[in-house]
């Protein structure tokens, strides 16, 4: 059985058009292999923004942290428990203001953790979360795909490279504001991009 880690980072939550095709993709993982799915909406966690006295208690011994100290720990340690148990992340990701979710980028900033999940070594930086595979499903209301716009794209490949996970694919929602026949096209795509990645069924 393998643990499956699937993060929707849209505002809209279920609704969201990157929640759904992540979704849709979980069930039909479900249908060719066991899982163990863990589901976390991002917008429900309320994860602050990363401060220097959150950060201070990553190297602190835990008995001689006050009960404050313990809980700003407690953010990053439970979401690296999640992340280090998952053989799969699959990631709902809808683009803001040509970027990722604040959300997601808390997230990000927790799990990044130098001596936990990468370390720095002579030759650069060594990620130790080897052996997962990421799937991500971008949505966006206009078409970025290959273009200079693009942030997420290499963005997300390198922050989850320097995890250790190289093996990052990407299906595409994209153009859902550009009329709804466009919307049906490109979400038939991503079906067909979608199907492409899960396992042969016997």
């Amino acid at each position: 059985m393998k643990n499956v880690l699937q993060l929707n980072a849209s505002l809209q939550g279920e609704n969201g058009q990157s929640s759904k095709l992540a979704s849709e993709f979980v069930n039909k993982l479900q249908d060719s292999e066991s899982i163990h799915l863990n589901k976390v909406d991002l917008n429900t966690l309320n994860l602050p923004h990363l401060t220097a006295q959150e950060m201070q208690t990553w190297n602190m011994v835990s008995d001689s942290m006050s009960p404050e100290q313990t809980e700003l720990a407690r953010y990053s340690n439970e979401l690296l428990e999640q992340l280090e148990a998952s053989d799969i992340i699959v990631v709902g990701m809808p683009m803001y203001n040509f970027t990722i979710p604040s959300t997601f980028k808390a997230w990000i900033d927790r799990v990044a953790r130098a001596g936990r999940t990468f370390s720095y070594t002579s030759e650069g930086p060594k990620g130790h979360l080897v052996g997962k595979t990421v799937y991500i499903f971008a949505a966006r209301g206009g078409i970025y795909q290959g273009t200079d716009n693009d942030t997420q794209t290499p963005y997300l490949r390198l922050v989850f490279g320097l995890m250790g996970m190289t093996d990052v694919n990407f299906v595409y929602l994209e153009g859902l504001n550009m009329g709804e026949e466009h919307a049906q096209i490109t979400w038939k795509a991503a079906r067909q991009s979608m199907s492409e990645l899960l396992p042969p069924t016997v």
